[in-house]
This record gives C-alpha cells, structure tokens and sequence, in this order.
C-alpha cells in the first residue's frame, strides 16, 4: 500500500489554507496519530522561529540604513549617533511588539483545541482489567483501546451503578460520546460525575466540559468552566490558564 505523505498537508493545515472538509479529514488523522500530532506541533515551533528570525533581520537591515544614510549627512559624531539610536529604539519597539503579538494572539477555538487536547488515557485500567473476568467495563476498554468509540460507549451504558466501576464508566462514556463528536452527551456524563464530587475523575471531568463547551462555541461557560480549573490546583491548571489567555 502506497504510504500518503503528509507534509502538504501538515504546510497547508498550519498556514491556515485547509477548506473545513480537508480540516475536518487532518484533525481525524491527528486525532489517531501522535507522530503526525509531534510533526505539526515541531513545524508549529519551526515557523515561530523563522517569523522570529524575520523580526530580527528587519532590526538588522534598518539599523543598517540608518548608519549608511547617517554616514553621508556631514556633521559631528554625536549628532550621527542621534538617528542611529533612534532607528535601533523603533526596531526594539517593532521586534518587542511583534513577539508579544505572536506569543499572546488570541487562538479560535479549533486551533485552541488541536494545541492542547490530549485523549483520555486509560491504558492503565486496560492493563489492570486483563487478569479479570469479562464484563462489560473490560470489554468496552478494549474497544476504547482500538478508538472504537462508538461499541465503547455501548458498552460502558452497561455498566450497572451498583458496580464500583459505575463512576469511571460514567467519564469513559463522556469522553466516548466526545471523541465521536456527540458533545452533549459528553457534557451529560461529565456534569454527572462533577455532580457526584466524590470520585477520582472530577478533575478529568471539570476540564473536559470546558473542551465541550468550547466546541459547541459556548464561550462563556468555557471561560467559567476553565476558571474553575485554572484555580483547582489539578494537573489540567496549567493548560486551562494558557487556553483562558487565548480565547477571543
């Protein structure tokens, strides 16, 4: 089988020239593939660089100008020296403003997600469920373990809520549902674990409703939801402060 080569497509995804049907297509390939996800993040980094490194030749070129064309005005030495510093003060100004605006610029929503969304890992528990009877939990984590969402999330609304892998269903089922983009869904399981407040998945669960609202574009609670999680102290805190500052 002829093995498709992605860097077109990688270029065009970053520079923002992708149609929705080609994005669309790239994000599922990014969503089943780490390398090509580390691919995109390096040549994100790669292109920050070289805009970077564009800012510094401009200070460069005009400080040149500025010396060359002081050097044909006659005059004293320190009043050539007036323009000269004047001209490296603008390129400071433009090169300062230029990567503030590249390190602060606010994100829309599906670059804000393809940066910081990670899929929920759950190959611990998969490992832990091979010496044990089948059930439906084990089952379903075998099929989330192959991102068969859809028999997953089948199998997980099996689960009964007198078993003591009901909770955990509960946010495999959300994160599911989420995966094969049925956000609410996603929001229902995650709300109910956070309404339940006493389990180990209410941190995994307060950040995923914030990913789910910002993809059904509802900002607002994003934001609050994000808040939440920036303040709670979890491993998700970080993340949930750089995706606050970016957000329009």
């Amino acid at each position: 089988m002829k093995t498709i080569d992605l860097s077109y497509f990688i270029e065009r995804y970053n520079a923002g020239e992708m149609n929705e049907t080609e994005k669309a297509w790239f994000r599922k390939e990014l969503n089943e593939n780490k390398p090509l996800r580390d691919e995109v993040a390096l040549r994100q980094k790669a292109d920050m660089v070289l805009k970077n490194h564009d800012i510094i030749q401009l200070r460069n070129t005009l400080y040149a100008l500025e010396k060359k064309r002081a050097a044909a005005i006659p005059g004293k030495n320190n009043r050539k020296h007036l323009p000269l510093t004047r001209a490296a003060v603008i390129a400071g100004i433009i090169l300062a403003g230029s990567l503030a605006f590249l390190s602060t610029r606010n994100l829309d929503t599906e670059e804000i997600f393809d940066r910081f969304y990670k899929s929920y890992d759950v190959m611990a528990n998969l490992r832990s469920a091979e010496a044990v009877e089948k059930n439906n939990y084990t089952i379903a984590l075998e099929y989330y373990s192959t991102r068969d969402f859809h028999n997953a999330a089948i199998y997980l609304s099996k689960v009964s809520p007198n078993d003591v892998k009901y909770m955990e269903s509960i946010m495999l089922f959300g994160v599911s549902r989420f995966e094969e983009e049925n956000y609410r869904e996603a929001e229902q399981s995650f709300t109910k674990v956070i309404d339940n407040n006493n389990n180990y998945f209410l941190e995994d669960a307060q950040y995923y409703l914030a990913l789910c609202y910002l993809k059904t574009g509802e900002i607002k609670k994003a934001k609050d939801q994000l808040t939440i999680v920036k303040r709670s102290g979890s491993v998700y805190s970080k993340d949930a402060g750089k995706i606050l500052r970016r957000l329009k």
